[in-house]
């Protein structure tokens, strides 16, 4: 029990580093899963005490999004307008600060989110930092349900090793009406050319390789947060 309580609380102190970074008026991206929840509910704390004012939220997931206005966030549909700032977790976070993202299900709606800021900032705890990508997580795949199994054989040349996520007896299906393929990752490759490769793979919607995307990273580990810029 001990463990998962101590990880917790240090996800939600990478978050509460990271919603410092949040100014009165912005338009925040507000990203999905078990770390990014502190974040969208310290912004939440911060708009009702009246420390911050004016925060419009654009959600990357429903459960976001609900979660978002039941803590008083004004939230709106994404649409043109830049965001000021976004915050959300990783999977995976390299030296470089590119990122694997998705097993919580939303890359879609995040990589679409998140694409429009300049300050993309990743939360984790430091069991989420490798040396490189596909250390420790596949990579997740969003995938058309229309003839998904031809999908995932074509896949299957590219990434022998993966398999469609199915945590009961149907697929798992994104907000986005869609199935997830888990890739196995070899050794070595080059994330910028294997997502290259994914992406032109008819019947693929996105892959969660965020390269090149995330500004900054707040790190908890038992001695601290540690923040970390891109270079």
């Amino acid at each position: 029990m001990g463990e998962p309580l101590n990880l917790e609380a240090l996800k939600q102190q990478a978050a509460v580093r990271a919603t410092d970074l949040v100014r009165s008026g912005m338009r925040v991206g507000l990203g999905t899963g078990s770390t990014a929840k502190y974040a969208i509910e310290e912004i939440g704390r911060r708009v009702g005490s009246g420390e911050l004012t004016g925060i419009v939220g654009v959600a990357t997931s429903e459960a976001s999004d609900v979660l978002a206005r039941q803590v008083g966030i004004v939230v709106e549909p994404l649409d043109p307008r830049p965001l000021d700032i976004a915050i959300d977790g990783a999977d995976e976070i390299d030296p470089q600060l590119d990122l694997i993202k998705g097993l919580g299900g939303a890359l879609l709606r995040e990589k679409l989110t998140e694409i429009q800021t300049g300050t993309l900032v990743i939360i984790a705890d430091h069991t989420k930092t490798v040396a490189h990508l596909g250390q420790k997580a596949p990579v997740p795949i969003e995938i058309a349900r229309f003839g998904f199994l031809s999908t995932i054989e074509r896949l299957r040349a590219i990434l022998p090793g993966g398999r469609l996520r199915q945590p009961g007896a149907q697929p798992y299906v994104t907000d986005n009406g869609n199935y997830i393929y888990d890739g196995q990752l070899p050794p070595e490759f080059d994330p910028a050319v294997l997502e290259r490769q994914l992406k032109g793979t008819l019947g693929v919607v996105e892959t969660g390789f965020f390269l090149g995307m995330a500004t900054h990273a707040f790190v908890a580990a038992p001695d601290g947060v540690q923040e970390y810029r891109r270079r």
